[in-house]
């Protein structure tokens, strides 16, 4: 039996039932209490919608986890060859700690509130046979699990990259590149399946990110400004385009859902010439890839008394945009801007002319915007992590980006929560859901960072044909 929660076009995920839970890694900055995976309630017609209602803590503390992912998901149907020992499901959630290099494989077939811990991929099995340490992003794929990775192994700063596991027993292949050329800086890992494409961004190495923000990195530019393509067959790289770099932090990438387009979204977290932020639009140009910046969202003039140590000297707030999500119908891009404390809402018909359709503000480091539910109470952090539901009428957020860089711009701490948004599909909008707001003590201490919706959602799925 195919799984049903694999779906053959972008049409179908859209048309399938709606997300019931949510899955949300929570971690403890301080690294002492075990880092959880937590389940939300998403079904709005029920007794605990908006509750956290269910709980599984991971043996160990000190994770950090990061960008966690499915084992399987509908690219499982553009491939042969895959589940040799059963059935493949999407079943397993891969949860990758970027601070211990330990990963955890969590079973939710049994009880999807109680996900249960069948497989922990130690730092020294990825280190040996991949040669990489810090995982940092899970996506199902053709030939095996792709996980990206920002360390080298055995204390070397990089390169870092991508190591590949097994679809069915989640051992560690090896490493995915054959040919890496000269990338060096990794980050997230995406693809378009039908035009043996892999793209690749880059943040910088764990000397670069762990201790927190080093302002002296930043304006000396020593973080990551390129996109690299590779062949996905060949392993190898083909081209990389320089963003300039002036361009600091290139992360998410969000390629088009639509298998025949062969194009996609990339946010830049900050330029160090002005604080601004940006999204660039990559696209194909004959036989080579070209990137273009089609947004720009400017730093915010602010009081100097009002900011973090780290950004008195400039008297501005910079957007910090640290995540970006592409609708399933591939109209819709959302981008937090995590600084100022802004989810903005673009329709993308056209990438290369997004119009801003939308825009809440919730937390933020001068701001503090209040959730709509406690109208009295600043809010700390900011919309980070976003994820979409399938059909494109759901947005979760949550607010912390990583623990040391959480404290560098929101020193007093960004406690915990996660919050929905109905988005209106016909011509934009956002309203904030008043009655889904998990946080603080719901987290038991702990940090929020990746959602990932039961039966996939916008950022965890490749689909086989148009339609």
């Amino acid at each position: 039996m195919t799984d049903p929660t694999f779906y053959r076009t972008p049409g179908a995920a859209i048309a399938a039932p709606a997300e019931e839970l949510a899955y949300v890694a929570a971690f403890d900055p301080a690294g002492q209490t075990k880092d959880a995976m937590t389940v939300l309630d998403c079904d709005s017609s029920s007794s605990t919608y908006g509750k956290v209602v269910g709980w599984t803590d991971l043996p160990t503390a000190g994770n950090e986890l990061h960008h966690f992912g499915w084992n399987a998901c509908s690219s499982a149907l553009c491939h042969q060859g895959h589940g040799d020992h059963g059935a493949l499901e999407r079943r397993y959630l891969i949860a990758p700690g970027l601070r211990s290099s330990r990963t955890y494989v969590l079973d939710t077939k049994p009880n999807p509130l109680s996900p249960q811990v069948v497989r922990t991929i130690e730092p020294s099995e990825l280190a040996a046979k991949a040669g990489y340490s810090r995982p940092h992003t899970i996506h199902c794929g053709p030939g095996g699990i792709f996980m990206s990775a920002l360390g080298g192994a055995n204390g070397k700063d990089g390169p870092g990259g991508v190591a590949l596991l097994d679809h069915d027993t989640f051992d560690v292949v090896g490493a995915w590149e054959l040919d890496r050329g000269d990338q060096f800086f990794g980050y997230d890992v995406w693809w378009h399946l039908n035009h043996d494409t892999v793209v690749t961004s880059e943040w910088g190495t764990p000397s670069l990110f762990e201790k927190g923000l080093n302002p002296e990195d930043l304006l000396g530019r020593r973080f990551g400004h390129h996109l690299n393509f590779w062949s996905m067959s060949e392993r190898k790289l083909l081209q990389r385009i320089d963003l300039g770099d002036q361009h600091q932090m290139v992360l998410e990438l969000r390629p088009a859902h639509d298998p025949a387009k062969t194009h996609g979204f990339v946010g830049v977290v900050i330029s160090v010439e002005d604080l601004s932020a940006s999204v660039w639009a990559w696209h194909r140009e004959g036989s080579r890839w070209a990137v273009r910046k089609v947004i720009t969202i400017p730093a915010e003039p602010a009081e100097a008394a009002g900011l973090p140590p780290a950004l008195q000297p400039f008297s501005a707030v910079p957007p910090l945009i640290t995540d970006i999500d592409l609708s399933v119908d591939d109209r819709w891009l959302y981008v937090s801007c995590w600084g100022t404390g802004e989810l903005k809402q673009y329709d993308v018909s056209d990438p290369f002319n997004p119009k801003e359709t939308a825009s809440v503000h919730m937390g933020g480091i001068v701001r503090g915007e209040p959730h709509p539910a406690r109208p009295d109470e600043q809010l700390a952090g900011g919309p980070q992590m976003v994820e979409i539901s399938r059909d494109g009428r759901r947005v979760y957020i949550t607010n912390s980006l990583y623990a040391a860089w959480d404290d560098i711009f929101y020193p007093a701490g960004v406690g915990a929560w996660v919050a929905r948004l109905d988005a209106q599909t016909d011509g934009g909008g956002l309203t904030v859901d008043k009655r889904f707001f998990p946080n603080g003590a719901d987290f038991r201490g702990l940090r929020v960072h990746q959602t990932r919706l039961q039966g996939g959602d916008a950022s965890s799925d490749s689909y086989c044909f148009t339609g």
